[in-house]
């Protein structure tokens, strides 16, 4: 099982969205993947189109990472009606925010990872939507993974952010999980005919080199609507659409890669 994170140290740049089209590539793609909901917004579990009535959530789980627990907090998503496969998602909760401090314990920190190895047998992928910050539930959600993918957008406070992330991503690396690894940076909402964004996505590549993975995500209305229908993006009508979800699928071939996934078809 491969846990990948997906965090930014900034709000607003689209990690969300996309934690949702690695889900969905991923879903498309028939490998057995579970989306854990770390930020207390909680909008993976809304746009996965779950039912969280009479179910424990990750709040619980972060409480209490015992295996009973951990199933109760997991359901399956809705998209898991558009075609047959393993894609479920780990309840988000605005509660999650109560284990966010700036000071965790070794012990709390630690605390999905116990969670996570009660379910190692039943999935392939894990994807951690992060909070947008690097306190308690990031660092938690990094103990966990194996590596960390961080979003940006090609914009001047951005680009600051990356580089906080990925210093935090090694100092997380020394201190506390030998391996964890930055996967990259994604480098999202990019409008290709502004000179402003070709200038900063240079200005990424000349600090972070092959960090900064391709393809570039372009701003797209399709996954907004795509997300705001909760349904999967692969799914999705329009050419706009499916070029994003071309896109999405070339980065989960190099999730796939770096975590050795064999997806479910190949698996059979």
């Amino acid at each position: 099982m491969h846990v990948l994170s997906v965090s930014s140290l900034k709000g607003g740049v689209g990690k969300t969205t996309v934690t949702l089209g690695l889900a969905s590539a991923a879903f498309a793609r028939g490998v057995r993947t579970l989306v854990v909901d770390l930020d207390p917004q909680s909008d993976v579990s809304t746009g996965m189109d779950i039912q969280v009535a009479g179910r424990l959530n990750v709040a619980d789980v972060l409480a209490n990472p015992k295996e009973k627990v951990v199933r109760q907090a997991i359901t399956s998503s809705g998209w898991a009606k558009v075609h047959p496969g393993t894609i479920d998602v780990m309840i988000g909760s605005p509660s999650a925010i109560n284990f966010d401090g700036p000071h965790p314990s070794v012990r709390d920190v630690w605390k999905l990872e116990e969670a996570l190895a009660t379910i190692e047998a039943d999935y392939d992928l894990v994807l951690i939507d992060c909070a947008p910050s690097l306190n308690a539930l990031t660092r938690t959600a990094w103990a966990a993974s194996d590596r960390v993918i961080v979003v940006t957008e090609p914009g001047l406070f951005s680009v600051a952010a990356a580089d906080r992330a990925l210093r935090a991503i090694e100092e997380i690396r020394r201190g506390l999980s030998p391996r964890l690894q930055p996967l990259g940076i994604v480098v999202n909402r990019v409008r290709p005919q502004s000179i402003e964004h070709q200038f900063r996505i240079k200005e990424l590549r000349d600090m972070f080199g092959p960090l900064v993975l391709s393809p570039q995500l372009p701003e797209r209305t399709s996954l907004q609507q795509a997300q705001g229908a909760a349904k999967p993006l692969h799914i999705w009508p329009g050419d706009s659409a499916q070029e994003l979800a071309g896109d999405f699928d070339a980065l989960l071939d190099r999730v796939m890669r770096t975590g050795r996934i064999t997806a479910g078809e190949q698996r059979a």
